[in-house]
């Protein structure tokens, strides 16, 4: 077996915050480890929502049977349905099975994927339409087998084929936009999409429906949405620490954000040009979870049921399995099959191997030494090209997997959902050698099934490890756990279940056509208090009987959808937009001399590119051959190239013109509607700090969607305001009597205050807190929290991080189970007081060391929490190490926002444990870096406070 290298390191870009600029180690397989002690895996954290809760004693979901479907049941609705799919062809057949059955419903249908398929398509007799989008398949699988997960190796980028993938994405994407509104390019029929099917890698498919305001539906054979119960398929567990659920749920947040990372820019310039806002870096990830897009995952229950976690919108139906194709073996294989014991069938499918030779070699030899016989399918790579030969073992061609797998006794593939259903459904034991991608997945599937070993990696497959595998997949035991699956599979219709899932998540009363029912709407005609949904036929109807009426048909989207920026609080909303407005006004400034480059450079890149590509597909065509290796692709289909001219001297002076000329606008843009929303955004989202749920106020996407929601903001406002005086209270009383009723008053307050000065909502929150002072001794709590809040705030608690770390610690214990104390009186939070050696003053350390060793001698047992904010955190860090030792170890844990003495204290606490303290510090807040000035990253903590500080706090106290 051979040893494994050291992991790369992958570093983050820069410009983001340094709590996401831990390295990430990714392993020789591409797969990355999620360490949950990382400074990774806890900042991203704070931006991914935490596993859903369940109740114990709620059973798992029952493995269920075919749903039964009437067969002469269709979709009222007959639509254009665009299903764009990036992969291998075992990444295209199932949804070509997908298509026909749609197809059935009535449903225009098109499969939007490379250039090289289009006869393995066209030919299937499946009915469907083809569009090419580019995209050479063959170079993706030879890159993903260098490279099998998300972070590519020194070698690859020596070689500048990271450069060429972007490109290669940006064809693709440029190709799916035009595959949902383009005339078909075989009979020129026009041809919009109505919805869009899409498997992830494919990256197009909300962006595309959301220029066009159309649903979208995702069906993918691997895992892609968070979930407790098992980790991303691209994702190895560390210090998971009995956390694994946690661990598993948040390996989904850490791949999107370093997919996103990868391919963010070329996604967002590809948006510009479809004149779609750039989604953030933060927003970017997160996408499908944000817009509750409906997935379909397209395995079988019986082998992994659907997750307890996942909510109703996303299905498992079973595998797609198309009509078994008429096939005749040749002489050979029926001679071979009839000659002797049933044979294992090996196989990699469209995997380009980078040693066929190796793999050849061992797979005689285990043969050999072993005694079972083999029947090797060449694939793209060719196995046994070389004139390799043994009496047991035959290579051969392409076989349908649906005819050859009822002849075998067990299959050794690389693992791709396709082969692994075939083979299961056959009842056949599977080994598989895993090389990227949702391949380990199912390796360890099968394995946990009992219907196979543990996946080998590919590095790892010699004589040995194949022929122990092969005879574990032998015995009875494999055997048996693979017919019991075979069983369950018989009794499910994966694909017809898969229609059903996308007709029962589309929006169907809404996509009608008012007159003609069975017709999709693309119009609405209003006029006064009157309005109906018209299709393309009925408006060309309308227009021609009365050309009067256009004024009164405008275009309809049957599910119009906004992407927005998600703003914590005012401020850290304000201060980004106005950053990001800043940003965009120096870029046109600045593009007046590098647009030209720009143009040129992109230009010269794209040319390079598409003359490679054309060579490519050229050699492949005409020798038949990937990699030098004589071996046919099915579909493959030549194109033609078109040199084109470099790009003119007018185009980039153009391109520098259309820079300068976007200053006004952008100017316009950012000061009347991007910074006064972003502040709206951030107030909007007050409430959630104290455990409420903010009102969505819509999108605003114009001057009239922005005058209708400033209507709706502020009558909503008015109208809480004075009623939450009453409501707020109450419902306080009703939770937890006298003392909920104050609360009620304290959320109350600031809803009522925001009629004439919204700002105050950010400072009124819980600005004075004397349960320490208060509290009894025969009554103490579960924890103690003490906190120093920053200068100029109100009342002993302030109004930002520290009201927000109470309210989720209370949340969490109980409102009496958390005694919440304000360090004040000789403490004045004064602006002056920070420039003293301290940052502080005596006073005021002295007050927060009488009120620590308050706590310890009211209730010696009870574990004390603390933190502060700004100046808080001078009262804290000097305060603490003057305390005695007893007092020192009853704190368990201290959280720092905005350090003033990080860089002097080195992001500790003198003489404190460093385990104990949490330090918060943003990479644009000078104040951690030993200065006095107060930027606009010393304002960016309000999610840290909500998410991350408490959960740290949470977990010293139940440690302790």
């Amino acid at each position: 077996m051979e040893n494994k290298k050291e992991g790369s390191v992958y570093e983050v870009p820069a410009g983001v915050p340094d709590q996401l600029s831990a390295k990430a180690t990714v392993n020789d397989d591409g797969r990355i480890d999620v360490d949950l002690d990382s400074k990774l895996a806890r900042a991203l954290s704070v931006l991914y929502a935490s596993p859903p809760k369940f109740k114990v004693d709620e059973p798992p979901p029952a493995y269920s049977d075919a749903i039964t479907i009437g067969a002469s049941e269709t979709f009222p609705v007959k639509l254009n349905i665009v299903i764009q799919v990036v992969g291998s062809r075992g990444d295209v057949q199932p949804f070509i099975a997908l298509g026909h059955e749609l197809r059935k419903h009535g449903h225009r249908v098109r499969l939007a994927t490379h250039d090289m398929f289009a006869d393995f398509v066209r030919g299937s007799g499946s009915g469907l339409e083809f569009y090419p989008i580019g995209g050479n398949p063959s170079e993706l699988m030879a890159y993903m087998v260098k490279n099998p997960g998300l972070i590519p190796s020194m070698k690859t980028i020596k070689a500048g084929e990271i450069k060429r993938k972007r490109l290669m994405v940006q064809e693709m994407l440029a190709g799916c936009w035009r595959s949902c509104i383009e005339s078909d390019v075989l009979t020129n029929e026009p041809f919009v999409a109505d919805a869009i099917i899409a498997n992830p890698p494919s990256f197009a498919h909300m962006h595309c429906a959301q220029a066009l305001g159309i649903p979208v539906h995702m069906m993918f054979t691997m895992p892609w949405t968070s979930t407790k119960a098992f980790p991303h398929p691209l994702a190895n567990l560390k210090n998971a620490n009995g956390k694994e659920g946690t661990a598993n749920y948040l390996s989904y947040g850490i791949v999107d954000w370093l997919t996103w990372q990868g391919l963010g820019d070329v996604i967002n310039d590809w948006r510009s040009k479809m004149d779609l806002e750039p989604v953030g870096m933060f927003d970017g990830p997160s996408l499908a979870d944000t817009l509750q897009v409906p997935f379909t995952y397209c395995w079988s229950p019986a082998l992994v049921p659907k997750p307890l976690d996942w909510p109703s919108y996303i299905d498992v139906c079973g595998f797609f399995f198309r009509d078994p194709p008429a096939y005749e073996p040749p002489p050979d294989i029926r001679s071979f099959i009839e000659s002797g014991p049933p044979p294992v069938y090996i196989g990699f499918g469209s995997i380009v191997l980078e040693d066929p030779e190796r793999i050849t070699a061992a797979i005689i030899e285990a043969v050999a030494n072993h005694g079972f016989r083999a029947i090797v399918s060449r694939g793209w790579s060719n196995l046994g090209s070389r004139g390799e030969s043994h009496k047991d073992v035959l290579f051969i061609g392409d076989c349908p997997h649906e005819w050859l797998f009822q002849h075998v006794a067990a299959v050794v593939h690389h693992g791709g959902a396709g082969t692994t259903a075939c083979g299961l459904k056959n009842g056949r034991p599977t080994t598989i050698v895993p090389f990227f991608g949702d391949q380990p997945f199912w390796g360890e599937m099968c394995a946990a099934a009992g219907a196979g070993p543990a996946p080998i990696p590919q590095k790892e497959l010699t004589t040995e490890t194949l022929s122990h595998a092969i005879r574990f997949c032998l015995s009875d035991e494999a055997a048996r756990a693979a017919q019991d699956i075979a069983r369950k599979m018989q009794a499910e219709v994966g694909v017809r279940t898969a229609a059903q899932s996308f007709h029962q998540n589309l929006p169907v009363k809404r996509m009608a056509c008012g007159l003609l029912p069975h017709l999709p709407a693309s119009f609405c005609y209003r006029k006064g208090r009157r309005s109906i949904l018209l299709s393309s036929f009925a408006a060309e109807i309308i227009l021609e009987s009365a050309p009067k009426e256009a004024k009164y048909i405008e275009l309809y989207c049957s599910k119009p959808f906004t992407i927005e920026p998600r703003r914590w609080d005012p401020i850290t909303g304000g201060a980004s937009s106005v950053l990001s407005t800043a940003v965009d006004l120096g870029t046109s400034v600045t593009g007046v001399f590098t647009k030209p480059y720009t143009e040129y450079r992109d230009d010269r890149d794209r040319r390079a590119y598409e003359e490679s590509t054309f060579n490519t597909n050229r050699s492949i065509n005409q020798s038949g051959s990937i990699n030098e290796q004589n071996q046919t692709i099915e579909g493959s289909s030549d194109s033609s190239a078109i040199k084109r001219k470099p790009i003119s001297a007018g185009q980039m002076a153009g391109a520098s013109g259309k820079s300068i000329a976007a200053f006004a606008p952008k100017a316009v843009k950012g000061m009347m509607v991007d910074i006064p929303l972003a502040l709206t955004d951030g107030l909007k989202n007050v409430p959630r700090m104290y455990g409420e749920t903010p009102r969505d106020h819509g999108p605003v996407t114009d001057f009239t969607s922005g005058a209708t929601v400033a209507g709706k903001t502020f009558a909503y406002g008015f109208y809480e305001g004075i009623t939450d005086i009453v409501v707020k209270p109450y419902q306080g009383a009703q939770k937890e009597g006298f003392k909920g009723a104050a609360k009620g008053v304290g959320k109350a307050a600031p809803d009522a205050s925001a009629i004439a000065v919204p700002e105050l909502q950010v400072r009124q929150l819980l600005s004075t807190s004397n349960e320490l002072e208060s509290g009894s001794s025969a009554a103490c709590p579960k924890t103690i929290f003490i906190w120093a809040r920053a200068s100029g705030e109100t009342g002993n608690m302030g109004g930002s991080a520290g009201p927000i770390v109470a309210r989720r610690l209370k949340a969490e214990y109980g409102d009496s189970r958390v005694w919440v104390q304000g360090v004040g009186g000789p403490y004045t939070a004064g602006l002056a007081e920070n420039a003293l050696p301290a940052g502080t003053t005596a006073a005021a350390i002295g007050e927060a060391q009488r009120l620590f060793n308050l706590a310890a001698s009211k209730c010696p047992n009870t574990p004390i929490v603390a933190g502060g904010y700004s100046q808080g955190t001078a009262v804290m860090s000097n305060a603490i190490p003057g305390l005695n030792a007893a007092v020192q170890n009853q704190i368990k844990g201290v959280v720092l926002f905005g350090y003033t003495k990080n860089l002097q204290n080195r992001g500790e606490i003198p003489g404190f444990p460093a385990s104990k303290t949490e330090v918060f510090c943003r990479s644009t807040d000078l104040v951690c870096y030993g200065t006095l000035i107060v930027g606009y990253g010393h304002f960016l903590y309000a999610g840290d406070a909500a998410l991350q500080a408490p959960r740290f706090l949470i977990a010293q106290v139940g440690s302790a």
